[in-house]
């Protein structure tokens, strides 16, 4: 047998080899807990679909799944430990898919590649912005709003410089005429609470984990950033109805897994997540909170990843928003 022809042949061999080993692994996954990386605090609308999915999932699996909150940089930390953690299925991200594609734009230097470390298992759930005021804030709808912004002095609380609310913020700044000072924060929680008590007045943020404040009358609403209104918040217009055509933002909770995780993981993990965020019981609870069921393939995920992260990139650099 020529030598070039035998190398031929134990490639195939080892390839085949190889491939046999991964597929066994995938068959014998999972053998050991799960972990879900939320990249920020708790309380946000991450933290809650993550504990939503995580029991159900732990029984489809039998196996036991734990919520682990990562906060930092913008998301950025808990997506980087995942982005570096072996590809073997034993961890999982759980985050604001399109704050993720926001960051190559945002950040100058990023320890890794959203594209090309992560892959996409598949969405769960979209949650629209909520333009929100404190009570004390003398304005009704958007029009008021910017109308004050320009003689009064308005500070306008962001869950994370470059995050996904902020960037909102920004287009509906640009796009409706309105000025107003922005004040980071280091999640969505803290946001919320500093609106509340009037140490910011003006909020974007998901719905998911800022409609309890307008229904208790501690945050009052002017906008929805979705398309169309939600009977869940009464009456209240879009923005986009409001001087502002075609805007729509929000959160789009999903999963990712690091890019090595052989495709047999990926694709159960989907099936499993699909399942059960389609469930009658948890759409029917994230509908009462704001949120949206909204599943898509691997390949579709990655697909509006890609999309996301060239629309922001347009808002970014019209900001002039960079970080470090």
């Amino acid at each position: 047998m020529p030598l070039n022809r035998r190398e031929l042949v134990l490639g195939a061999v080892g390839g085949s080899l190889l491939a046999a080993g991964v597929a066994r692994a995938a068959d014998a996954w999972p053998s050991k807990p799960i972990r879900i990386v939320v990249p920020y605090p708790p309380g946000g609308s991450s933290d809650i679909i993550a504990r939503s999915v995580s029991q159900p999932l732990a029984e489809a699996l039998r196996q036991n799944v734990i919520v682990e909150n990562r906060a930092g940089a913008n998301g950025n930390l808990g997506a980087d430990l995942v982005a570096k953690a072996p590809g073997d299925g034993y961890t999982l991200l759980l985050c604001d898919v399109g704050a993720l594609a926001i960051s190559p734009s945002v950040y100058t230097r990023l320890s890794f590649d959203p594209s090309k470390d992560l892959r996409g298992v598949t969405m769960l759930a979209y949650s629209p912005h909520l333009l929100v005021v404190h009570p004390s804030v003398p304005a009704s709808n958007l029009r008021e709003l910017v109308a004050l912004s320009k003689k009064s002095d308005l500070n306008f609380a962001v869950t994370a410089t470059g995050s996904a609310p902020h960037l909102a913020g920004v287009a509906l700044e640009r796009a409706s005429g309105a000025h107003w000072q922005y004040v980071p924060y280091k999640g969505g929680i803290q946001a919320v609470q500093d609106t509340v008590g009037g140490q910011t007045q003006i909020l974007m943020n998901g719905m998911l984990a800022t409609l309890p404040m307008v229904q208790s009358g501690k945050l009052k609403v002017l906008g929805v950033s979705k398309a169309t209104r939600m009977p869940l918040i009464g009456n209240v217009p879009t923005i986009a109805e409001q001087g502002v055509p075609g805007f729509e933002s929000g959160t789009w909770q999903g999963v990712l897994v690091p890019r090595g995780t052989p495709d047999a993981v990926v694709q159960r993990l989907s099936k499993e997540l699909v399942t059960i965020i389609r469930s009658a019981d948890i759409r029917s609870r994230l509908a009462g909170q704001g949120a949206e069921v909204v599943t898509m393939a691997p390949a579709e995920q990655e697909q509006f990843f890609e999309k996301e992260r060239a629309r922001w990139a347009k808002v970014v650099a019209a900001a002039q928003i960079k970080l470090d």
